[in-house]
């Protein structure tokens, strides 16, 4: 499998990767929880989008340019995500431990991935 193909496949699988946490949340009956699944599952699937798209422009034009480029995305886009928790967790008030599975699904999907691919 070349690299474009592995990018291609983790994308894919955060996707199978939130609903089967979300599926599983379900199976507590807590809405709180399966919302914070939610909510944390779609802020880390979304950030890893933005990464990618954010290093894909980078590494395609050359120079000093795209690299201040790359890193003031980087920080906007840190800043984006701590603004996006402090609300959830403060005026939305999800459940925080449904937030952190929720935030795990990139992770998760890394470590499937290298488990994987170390086997093979």
């Amino acid at each position: 499998m070349s690299d474009d193909q592995l990018l291609g496949e983790l994308a894919r699988r955060n996707w199978i990767i939130l609903g089967i946490l979300i599926a599983l949340s379900g199976l507590f009956r807590d809405l709180d929880l399966t919302l914070g699944v939610l909510s944390g599952g779609l802020i880390a699937v979304c950030g890893y989008q933005w990464l990618h798209r954010s290093l894909v422009k980078a590494l395609s034009s050359a120079g000093t340019p795209a690299i201040k480029g790359f890193q003031r995305s980087y920080v906007f886009r840190l800043a984006a995500l701590a603004v996006m928790l402090l609300l959830l967790i403060a005026v939305v008030k999800v459940d925080p431990i449904g937030l952190v599975i929720g935030l795990s699904v990139v992770v998760i999907n890394i470590m499937w991935t290298t488990i994987k691919r170390a086997i093979k």
